[in-house]
């Protein structure tokens, strides 16, 4: 019998994306007011208080490194525990397992798209309008996406045995705000740390972006390179460790 597990995701991300929002007086309109708020506060720190900055365009700046962030460390965080959060749906429905940790990462994917739509208007208002490599936007997206994906599927896998995962995620995705090239160029990173830099996705879609968005150029064929090569080996090994601990997760949780 063939089995629509297409059906099945959409109607997962929907309801994450649902149940996020739900009782909140101010719905969706809070994917718009966090990136905001943090704009604002790092762009009086880094403008202000540390007033020899020059870069310019410094909101529209930082706000292409919070909008990545921003997708990576929730995306992780609600991949990470979906697994013990649906225990319910992964015990009465005969689905493949490896689905619920996507559709948590991928009920993100709305709440992303809002905020890219917050740093198109600001690119328009800032900086202006789109050029040719605009194309390159779709392609860095996904393989992030598909990062997510893997690395929430090791993550996730580990939380149903050690329930403490979610809370070393949630301190990971603290220091990666400070890791990754948000609040400051990636020109001023020591020579012995790019390397390692451009292998991390989240800071590699930053600084593509950048290149796109703000320089008018396309992305170093190098960058593009490690970034995919990063996203499937995350993709595989996600896979991998996900199917050898699946088999006794129906006793653990």
């Amino acid at each position: 019998m063939k089995h629509d597990y297409g059906f099945v995701v959409s109607g997962l991300v929907l309801k994450d994306f649902k149940v996020r929002y739900r009782n909140m007086s101010l719905g969706m309109f809070w994917s718009l007011l966090n990136p905001l708020v943090m704009m604002g506060v790092l762009t009086f720190v880094w403008t202000k208080i540390f007033v020899n900055n020059s870069i310019p365009h410094y909101p529209v700046f930082v706000l292409c490194g919070l909008v990545p962030y921003n997708f990576f460390t929730l995306g992780w965080a609600t991949g990470t525990g979906s697994i013990v959060d649906n225990a319910g749906l992964i015990k009465r429905v005969p689905i493949p397992r490896e689905i619920i940790p996507v559709t948590a990462v991928l009920s993100n994917c709305i709440h992303l798209l809002i905020q890219i739509g917050l740093l198109v208007a600001m690119l328009f208002a800032f900086v202006g309008g789109p050029n040719r490599h605009w194309i390159w936007l779709p392609f860095i997206w996904g393989m992030e996406v598909i990062f997510v994906c893997g690395l929430s599927m090791i993550t996730s896998a580990l939380n149903v045995f050690v329930r403490d995962t979610r809370y070393v995620v949630e301190s990971i995705n603290l220091v990666l705000l400070w890791l990754v090239p948000i609040m400051y160029p990636f020109d001023i990173i020591p020579a012995a740390y790019k390397e390692v830099y451009q292998f991390n996705p989240l800071a590699a879609l930053v600084m593509a972006m950048r290149t796109i968005l703000l320089d008018n150029a396309a992305p170093a064929s190098s960058l593009l390179i490690k970034l995919t090569v990063s996203s499937l080996a995350m993709l595989g090994l996600g896979l991998l460790v996900f199917r050898r601990l699946s088999v006794d997760f129906y006793d653990r949780l």
